[in-house]
């Protein structure tokens, strides 16, 4: 027997928004929010502050969203995950033509704007399900709230196409990089929201790893050797360099992290790199060792660092620490010997 006490579990929105005769019989509040990927709360909010409801609504009666009132909602929450503002995502969604193919395209959209004046100004405080990111790009609050709604759909396509648009040194710069401290910092100080960084960076990780993919002429005939020595667990910034260099057509060797000493020194051997990068975030006191056995292989490679975990004291001789990407970019392709332009 159905729970007619329940609007989003009558029989006829269960199946879409269409009765037997035809009629528009509209979803429940539960309902639109799943799709939408937000909570009910959101969605009534929503409808109180800007007025995108439903829009035949009768006080006293329940909720029910029509075909066109998902479509607006729809407009709204793609705007909203491409870092527009709620209050303009919603005038520019209740103005919208719903017959347009801009208003009938699937979340999320693709194309993440440019930061304008205004809204570099502002800030937002990391209370609630919001993410720190003062002075924060449109793109990476988009990202941080696709993040946070768990869409990681909606973070692989603004991470694809953020890349594609403004190459990785950038996008990893602006794009990933302040939206993963954002999100590693709430959860330090709330001790919640360790599922949102794993799923942020996984989508990331694919991200970094599809630019890669695309590189199957490398100009160089010694390789790249990028790796993290064990206990390091942290490889994302080995991808983002491994994705910069391919977009310089420059091929690695990705060996990834927690990486054992004496196997670095064999692969190092083996593929006769010309240079070598070792990321370490956590202190790297057990990759002294055999790192400092590198410079004795012939022929030598470059010894090349990054990460908080090689402060002064415990860097090999002979070795560069490099303080960012875009460094760590310009250092190999120096001894690789390439000169590519970079990508605008």
């Amino acid at each position: 027997m159905p729970d007619v006490g329940n609007p989003d579990r009558h029989p006829k929105a269960a199946a879409g928004t269409e009765g037997p005769d035809g009629i528009d019989v509209g979803l429940g509040v539960a309902s639109v929010a799943r799709r939408l990927g937000i909570s009910p709360g959101t969605l009534r909010t929503w409808d109180r502050r800007y007025g995108v409801g439903p829009s035949d609504h009768e006080s006293g009666a329940h909720r029910r969203y029509a075909a066109a009132d998902l479509a607006r909602l729809t407009v709204m929450r793609r705007l909203m995950l491409e870092g527009v503002s709620p209050s303009d995502a919603a005038a520019a969604a209740l103005d919208a033509d719903l017959g347009s193919p801009v208003a009938s395209q699937p979340l999320p959209s693709a194309t993440p704007p440019e930061r304008s004046p205004r809204s570099a100004r502002r800030t937002r405080g990391g209370g609630g399900r919001v993410v720190a990111l003062p002075d924060a790009t449109p793109a990476a609050r988009g990202l941080a709230r696709a993040a946070m709604a768990l869409d990681s759909a909606a973070c692989t396509s603004l991470i694809a196409a953020t890349l594609d648009r403004w190459g990785v040194v950038r996008a990893w710069d602006e794009l990933m990089l302040p939206v993963l401290h954002g999100v590693g910092e709430r959860w330090r100080s709330t001790g919640r929201g360790v599922e949102v960084e794993h799923l942020l960076t996984e989508c990331v990780e694919d991200g970094l790893r599809a630019v890669s993919r695309r590189l199957t002429r490398p100009l160089n005939s010694r390789p790249v050797v990028l790796a993290a020595i064990e206990p390091e667990e942290h490889g994302l910034p080995l991808h983002a360099l491994a994705a910069a260099l391919a977009e310089r057509q420059v091929g690695v060797r990705m060996l990834g992290a927690r990486l054992p000493g004496p196997a670095l020194v064999a692969a190092v051997a083996r593929t006769g790199a010309v240079a070598v990068f070792l990321w370490a975030q956590g202190p790297a006191d057990k990759s002294a060792g055999p790192v400092l056995t590198l410079p004795a292989l012939r022929p030598e490679p470059a010894l090349l660092l990054g990460g908080g975990g090689w402060p002064p004291a415990r860097r090999p001789p002979q070795s560069l620490w490099l303080k960012d990407l875009a460094a760590a970019v310009d250092a190999v392709t120096a001894a690789v010997g390439v000169d590519t332009p970079a990508p605008r």
